[in-house]
């Protein structure tokens, strides 16, 4: 029993950690509430799952996996000529922000989806996270990051109510950001230009879509 209870306080410390790591983003970009996710793309595929999405209006230049969605999601892809900066619309209030990095930029009203991939401004390697006001929501989406429980409780012990996705931040990875966030605070990021992505429309993947 004494190990088990100290595997339980482990595993919530672990976690603390991941919650310390979204309280200091959302208080960046001056979000209510933020959801850590494994990667960006996941985040807005929990968004889109969340409100049952049924079209995504999605630039032809950005990355390939979030048309990559609307096949995987089975949702109405439409392709529009966009020369965003930092982030565009998928919906009335899904963003895709993933090179956004710039404090107090939060939106209301929206779920902006933010990239930690080692290539953006507080690179992770890998990780993201969705920036919300709405506190219901921040719930839901956390569960489903946890395969739908909560991550505080071992799974054994909760009665699994809605369906959830493996798409968690680990506590290692919060962990990395806590140390390398305040460096990304205090530098410029990289501005990134519509013209960094190819047109994908033009990738033999998508021609038929």
């Amino acid at each position: 029993m004494g190990k088990l209870i100290c595997l339980i306080k482990k595993l919530k410390m672990s976690f603390d950690i991941v919650k310390e790591f979204e309280d200091k983003i959302a208080e960046f970009f001056g979000a209510p509430y933020a959801v850590a996710v494994d990667c960006c793309t996941h985040g807005v595929e929990l968004c889109l799952r969340y409100f049952k999405v049924k079209t995504i209006n999605v630039p032809k230049r950005t990355y390939l996996s979030i048309p990559f969605l609307a096949d995987k999601l089975n949702i109405d892809l439409k392709w529009k000529d966009e020369n965003w900066v930092d982030y565009y619309y998928l919906n009335h209030n899904i963003i895709d922000a993933a090179v956004l990095w710039k404090s107090n930029s939060y939106i209301p009203n929206t779920f902006m989806c933010i990239s930690f991939q080692f290539r953006k401004h507080l690179a992770l390697g890998r990780g993201g996270i969705i920036l919300t006001d709405n506190k219901n929501a921040a719930l839901e989406l956390k569960k489903m990051t946890y395969d739908g429980r909560d991550p505080n409780i071992p799974w054994r012990e909760q009665n699994i109510k809605s369906m959830g996705y493996h798409y968690y931040m680990s506590p290692e990875t919060a962990m990395n950001g806590l140390k390398k966030l305040p460096e990304a605070i205090n530098t410029k990021p990289k501005q990134w230009l519509v013209s960094d992505y190819p047109d994908l429309t033009r990738m033999e993947i998508f021609k038929n879509g």
